[in-house]
């Protein structure tokens, strides 16, 4: 944490990762983005320079995790370094969807946690602080040493299908793992949580094996935190509508939509697919089966706690996340 006295001056800057959630937060907040020139060299190495002072002001720089991946991670560090060089009171680093969230653990010898490295390369670059959106894993708050406001856009999921006035509803987790968040949204719906038994042989692919709980005859919402190739989760769909499951509607915070994801889930026999919009969808996302809820008003409320010094967890105090 530098020494610069800050004099409470907001700014908020957008990498290129996902300008238009950018501008829906500036929008929210009544205030433009900030003016920054960013290009590249011919050899790829990315140059970027704010074009206004930002001496002393709490700055909130707004970059996700999309492809390419880590061409955006690595515009973002060089972004910091530019605002810790520049004097800049406060470095909130805004991070819809956090890059390699996936690679936690060791779960054979030999392997990175990737995610730790990740958390390490933001601090050395200079980051004061850190706001994410529905981690993998809550633990990688841990590999922190700054603080890390981990807010969740699963309240803005559940109103959307409240509004939806499904029949006899259940929320299932697609396997073990997920079954906090999923245990959430069913408490926010009020429905109750089937989960599904699933083994991962290797990285990207998923065996569905059983499917625990009652499903028969009600509209189910199967949610994950992302979505990346699709593959499985069309087939935990066909699975749970074999298993007399009257609608499946998928939803996850992050559409990562690897390959040709978006073509198969238009495809799927899902009534719904649900994300929220922490990465931009490459693809037209208009076909009506793929349907977009927008995270810019949480995350505005959420850098105005901030910078006011406010608890963030008020803005879920009715929803009984804990």
């Amino acid at each position: 944490m530098r020494d610069y006295p800050t004099n409470k001056r907001m700014m908020l800057f957008s990498g290129s990762s996902n300008i238009p959630l950018a501008e829906k937060i500036a929008k929210n907040l009544g205030i433009s983005l900030g003016k920054v020139t960013r290009t590249k060299f011919r050899n790829g190495e990315i140059y970027v320079k704010f074009d206004e002072s930002v001496r002393g002001a709490d700055v909130f720089l707004i970059q996700t995790c999309s492809p390419p991946v880590n061409d955006n991670i690595m515009e973002l560090l060089i972004m910091v370094d530019a605002l810790k060089r520049a004097s800049a009171g406060m470095i909130n680093a805004v991070i819809p969807h956090y890059g390699y969230a996936r690679q936690d653990k060791k779960a054979e010898g030999r392997e990175p946690i990737t995610a730790k490295l990740f958390a390490d390369i933001l601090e050395v670059a200079g980051i004061d602080r850190l706001i994410v959106t529905d981690l993998h894993t809550a633990t990688i708050q841990g590999f922190f040493d700054v603080p890390v406001d981990h807010i969740t856009a699963i309240p803005i999921i559940a109103k959307y299908f409240q509004k939806k006035g499904l029949k006899d509803g259940v929320v299932v987790s697609p396997d073990v793992g997920g079954v906090k968040r999923a245990s959430i949204l069913a408490r926010l719906m009020h429905y109750p949580l089937a989960i599904f038994d699933k083994r991962r042989p290797r990285q990207n692919v998923a065996e569905i094996e059983h499917l625990v709980g009652d499903v028969k005859g009600r509209d189910a919402i199967l949610f994950d935190d992302m979505i990346d190739t699709g593959g499985t989760l069309v087939e935990a769909i066909d699975h749970m509508l074999k298993s007399g499951v009257r609608r499946v509607f998928a939803a996850a915070t992050h559409p990562i939509f690897s390959k040709n994801a978006i073509e198969m889930l238009q495809d799927s026999n899902a009534a719904e697919i649900v994300v929220a919009d922490t990465l931009p969808l490459i693809k037209p996302y208009d076909h009506q089966r793929i349907k977009v809820v927008s995270i810019a008003s949480l995350l505005a409320k959420t850098i105005k706690k901030v910078y006011h010094g406010k608890s963030v967890s008020e803005l879920f105090k009715d929803e009984n996340l804990v």
